[in-house]
């Protein structure tokens, strides 16, 4: 597995110990940026990562922002991607078992380094149940075939 990462100004601190633990879990990933403290706007980072997860180039991406809430409406704008903002263990888990999200977003003002560490770990090794849960997917994959074909 290939993890697309990015973030802006505000999640660089949390993004840099992300990367670290990706390192250490032995997962490949592809940094999008930034990579620096410098003001930057949060959606060309986020177009970036959601971009490549959208176009089936990358399977799982994370996005860091200072609430998160920035990169999720980002993420959530391309067809295909169920992006998840998950500032607790919970969300995360849930949002793998029963969403099959395939961007983790987390907020770099709103939680620690370690609970973001715990997250990730949480979020890479839940799988997607399946089952009843497919026929959400589905049915939100046509809401989204609905609106392209409109053009709305």
């Amino acid at each position: 597995m290939t993890i697309a990462i990015g973030c802006d100004h505000a999640g660089i601190e949390l993004k840099r110990e992300i990367l670290s633990l990706l390192n250490e879990l032995r997962i490949n990933y592809i940094d999008f940026g930034t990579d620096t403290s410098t003001s930057v706007d949060y959606p060309d980072f986020g177009e970036k990562v959601s971009d490549a997860i959208s176009s089936g180039k990358i399977e799982k991406g994370i996005l860091i922002c200072g609430t998160g809430i920035g990169m999720s409406i980002v993420a959530n704008k391309f067809p295909g991607v169920r992006a998840s903002l998950c500032n607790d263990l919970f969300t995360a888990k849930m949002s793998r078992l029963h969403n099959d999200a395939n961007i983790l977003v987390m907020g770099g003002r709103i939680i620690g380094k370690d609970l973001a560490r715990e997250i990730v770990k949480t979020w890479v090794s839940t799988p997607f149940e399946g089952d009843r849960h497919c026929r959400r997917l589905e049915k939100i994959q046509k809401i989204e075939e609905r609106l392209v074909k409109n053009d709305i």
